[in-house]
């Protein structure tokens, strides 16, 4: 046992080398010069230590905070709308009896086997019929329900207590303060869980931006970033001192959450 435990924590810290290292020669290079970056090296010391890659993305590109804004307000907007949206539909889907319920259940189910990239196209033509084409409304509005974690809340509170809702009914409480006061505030671990999924994935997310945006003052940073990139040069300088600063509200997000993210992904119930 002592052996496999070993060998387990030597391909664990192996495997963390191996991730971390992009990372680290990342952030080295966002303080080295271009030169420095393609010339070849591949030293993790910056030989000329250089902060002018930040004063260059948030002083001589003026876009980039209004882009680092955009992504905030997008991914935030996602976010909450997606915590409340999917643990009302999937509370529902637990607990209320209503007609039509499994058909509507096994339509989320099917949902979950369409690959997004075929959606992609009708979400295009429908959001250029309602004139939400370059707009907050066009990013926000179709991201802020999400099947799979319709799915995974409703896994979540079929295993939640019923003895506490029925313990809330008895003092008078409504079905929707039941939900509100008493389940909600108890499911706060499948509550982070998803804020860190949907969080990450509409802050990293290109393909919806670059299909419905076009005007440069409503790009986010994912698209931002890519206006680097030239036909001729790339200013990878440039590239990984704004990759950092897009990296770090992510790590910010899981530091928070990180206490319930176990919690709820085990999918289990009160204490």
């Amino acid at each position: 046992m002592r052996l496999g435990k070993a060998l387990l924590y030597t391909i664990l810290v192996l495997y963390a080398i191996v991730t971390m290292i992009p990372f680290l020669w990342a952030l080295s290079s966002s303080f080295k010069t271009l030169e420095e970056i393609v010339s070849g090296s591949i030293s993790f010391i910056p030989k000329d230590f250089t902060l002018d890659n930040y004063k260059q993305i948030f002083v001589e590109q003026e876009l980039f905070p209004r882009w680092f804004m955009n992504s905030v307000i997008i991914a935030v907007a996602v976010t909450i709308l997606n915590l409340m949206f999917n643990s009302m539909a999937g509370y529902a889907l637990a607990r209320l009896h209503f007609r039509g319920k499994q058909t509507i259940f096994m339509i989320i189910l099917a949902v979950l086997m369409i690959p997004a990239q075929v959606t992609m196209i009708p979400n295009y033509l429908i959001l250029k019929q309602l004139g939400w084409l370059n707009s907050y409304q066009g990013m926000i509005v179709p991201a802020m329900i999400n099947a799979t974690f319709i799915f995974m809340m409703r896994q979540f509170f079929i295993n939640f207590p019923k003895e506490l809702e029925e313990a809330a009914a008895l003092d008078g409480l409504s079905r929707i303060g039941t939900f509100f006061r008493i389940v909600l505030p108890l499911a706060r671990p499948a509550l982070a869980a998803q804020a860190i999924f949907v969080f990450m994935g509409s802050w990293n997310d290109f393909m919806r931006p670059l299909i419905i945006l076009s005007d440069p003052n409503l790009f986010t940073l994912p698209l931002g970033l890519n206006s680097f990139k030239g036909q001729y040069i790339s200013y990878w300088n440039y590239i990984m001192a704004a990759s950092m600063v897009f990296t770090l509200p992510v790590l910010v997000i899981y530091a928070f959450f990180n206490r319930y993210f176990i919690k709820g992904i085990s999918f289990t119930g009160g204490k």
